[in-house]
């Protein structure tokens, strides 16, 4: 490879990690665009509130314009009246187009984990027989926390505590709960036992992003579980070409989620962040929605 090919390819990949951070902080302002809410300390209440988010958004932060879909999805079930058929719809839209890129282009906390991995303090690898069997604990918070307990155990009729977001949910307390809490010192006065866990949640997580790189995806995330259901088949898709991989294994070496991306590239931990191929020396790494390929080749044709 000629030194300036090599630039070349230097530079597209440059592009495509700026890009990746310019859609995350797009999708961090268009979530949380309402910035009066921040200096005022009051949550928006407008008529996109009805509507969800695709991504893990705190309902309660001052800036944010629509719902989050898992305090939405615990709010239907536990009511008993109708089956969220709307914000199921939601996310299964998305997850059939986008799969986990959600996770890694357009989630704040997923970004706040990635700025937070970039500190320089030593790193931490977690023994591959405890990750494997710890990816497993998103299912199971998505399957109990947000599905099962809302449904069988209702306080009292019209009360539906949301209980993932009560308990464990870091992004509501990094999002809703700190900033509130700064700007009304009634809220501080109030705050005992509950929110006292949530920060040590809270703490524990960002701590371990230093370390560890998305820990909360990985292992935690209701709606990181949900979307890989879709990654195998969603129409956005990663692509090996294999003629051109020389078996270098730099692109499982970048991959923030540990993907075996040689053996198992649109893997259901695979969050489409792109690292795998900005690293690829020889470009054989592609990511592009199902049928492009085939109709730029038409349209060459014609």
């Amino acid at each position: 490879m000629s030194g300036m090919h090599r630039d070349r390819v230097g530079e597209k990949r440059r592009k495509k990690i700026s890009a990746q951070r310019i859609l995350q902080v797009i999708a961090v302002v268009l979530v949380n665009g309402y910035m009066a809410g921040f200096r005022e300390g009051r949550i928006f209440a407008g008529r996109s509130k009805a509507f969800c988010v695709p991504v893990l958004n705190c309902y309660s932060c001052p800036g944010a314009i629509g719902a989050c879909p898992i305090g939405a999805l615990q709010t239907s079930i536990g009511s008993r009246r109708h089956f969220p058929f709307y914000v199921l719809g939601t996310l299964m839209l998305f997850g059939v187009i986008l799969g986990r890129a959600v996770c890694g282009l357009l989630c704040p906390f997923g970004f706040i984990q990635d700025l937070l991995h970039k500190i320089p303090v030593p790193k931490c690898k977690v023994p591959i027989r405890i990750d494997r069997v710890a990816r497993y604990i998103k299912y199971m918070v998505l399957v109990l926390a947000v599905f099962l307990i809302p449904a069988l155990f209702v306080a009292e009729p019209g009360m539906i505590p949301p209980y993932f977001c009560k308990y464990i949910c870091p992004a509501g307390t990094l999002e809703g709960g700190l900033p509130l809490m700064a700007a009304n010192p009634l809220l501080r006065e109030l705050a005992g036992a509950l929110f006292t866990w949530k920060m040590l949640v809270l703490v524990l997580v960002l701590a371990a992003s230093m370390l560890i790189h998305r820990p909360f995806c990985r292992y935690l995330c209701p709606l990181g579980a949900f979307y890989s259901l879709f990654n195998r088949f969603s129409f956005y898709q990663m692509h090996i070409n294999r003629q051109a991989c020389i078996g270098c294994r730099k692109c499982e070496r970048s991959c923030p989620m540990e993907v075996e991306v040689t053996r198992d590239i649109n893997s259901p931990e695979c969050i489409r962040c792109g690292k795998c191929r900005a690293v690829c020396p020889t470009g054989a790494i592609s990511a592009e929605f199902a049928g492009t390929r085939r109709a730029l080749k038409h349209l060459d044709i014609e």
